[in-house]
């Protein structure tokens, strides 16, 4: 059964399907099955129950970014398979500098709704899974309504295997490497320089994970980022910072630790000994839940494979 979808214009048609239709064969890929496009209609030759769907929510996404590239395609892809397998999916969102940032699959439904319930969440997963962008987006939502008073984001610094001494500069120019990540995330919601503003303000800090120790964090949502990397006496002092109407949001990756040995991680044995705890949640990421792109979630579900025949 031929299925057909009408674009409002030919410019949300050509922003939609590209360039000389350049995106079509991507979405032939990921809806598997042939389309063709004439003018403003693009039809599916068979039925399929993504297509529609899709073809809206890529419609609207374009009318706010543009032409649209394969990444934005699958993460809406994503997006329209989670909200056919929940259609409990609008009645979950993050709201931040009047942009609605909407899960990409059932798993980040469960991941923003536990960040809203709970005053601890542990995230655990592969990369591109979107646990530290959809932590910042909440932390921000939470800040900018004036919920909380602020957002401390927080990493171990071991990725060099050197402790932040061995770095030239001031302590802003030491962190600066192993906080970029944050920025960008922060960066797709808010100008820069409504960060600074926040910084100044005290309304953002950014804190290495040793220097944690021996505070007390009230009215504030505290992000620990990559928390593979903390030990078991570091992320057991950073849990019991938090105070006064405070959450805490942990992510990281178990498979992507840089400690000497990989057993010295607290993650795992967090996630272990406090699952069960009430307030606290853990959402658990697989590759399937990856939407940073096709090509990042093959290359993850690869690696965890080989890992698993080993």
């Amino acid at each position: 059964m031929i299925q057909s979808y009408a674009f409002s214009s030919a410019e949300s048609a050509s922003r939609v399907l590209g360039v000389n239709d350049r995106n079509l064969s991507y979405l032939e890929l990921l809806l598997g099955t042939e389309l063709t496009s004439r003018g403003t209609v693009v039809s599916s030759l068979e039925e399929s129950e993504l297509f529609i769907p899709l073809m809206k929510r890529l419609e609207n996404l374009s009318l706010e970014r543009g032409c649209l590239t394969e990444n934005e395609i699958f993460m809406e892809h994503q997006a329209a398979a989670g909200m056919a397998a929940d259609s409990d999916e609008q009645k979950v969102r993050i709201l931040c500098a009047g942009k609605s940032i909407w899960p990409k699959s059932p798993m980040q439904r469960r991941y923003v709704q536990a960040m809203t319930d709970s005053q601890i969440v542990l995230s655990i997963g592969p990369a591109g899974t979107g646990k530290t962008f959809l932590a910042i987006a909440y932390a921000l939502s939470e800040i900018l309504s004036g919920r909380r008073q602020k957002m401390i984001l927080s990493r171990p610094v071991v990725e060099a295997g050197e402790s932040l001494g061995f770095l030239p500069g001031d302590l802003q120019q030491k962190l600066d490497p192993y906080i970029r990540p944050l920025y960008d995330a922060m960066e797709y919601m808010l100008p820069p320089g409504q960060i600074r503003r926040l910084e100044e303000s005290g309304a953002i800090e950014i804190s290495p994970l040793a220097y944690m120790r021996g505070r007390s964090l009230n009215h504030a949502v505290v992000i620990l980022d990559e928390a593979q990397n903390a030990t078991r006496s570091q992320l057991k002092m950073f849990l019991t910072r938090l105070g006064e109407d405070s959450k805490a949001v942990i992510t990281g990756d178990p498979s992507q630790t840089d400690l000497p040995r990989r057993r010295d991680s607290g993650l795992l044995e967090a996630v272990e000994i406090l699952d069960g705890i009430s307030g606290l949640s853990v959402i658990r990421f697989t590759h399937e839940d990856t939407v940073r792109s096709r090509i990042v979630r093959d290359i993850v579900k690869a690696y965890s494979r080989g890992i698993d025949e080993e």
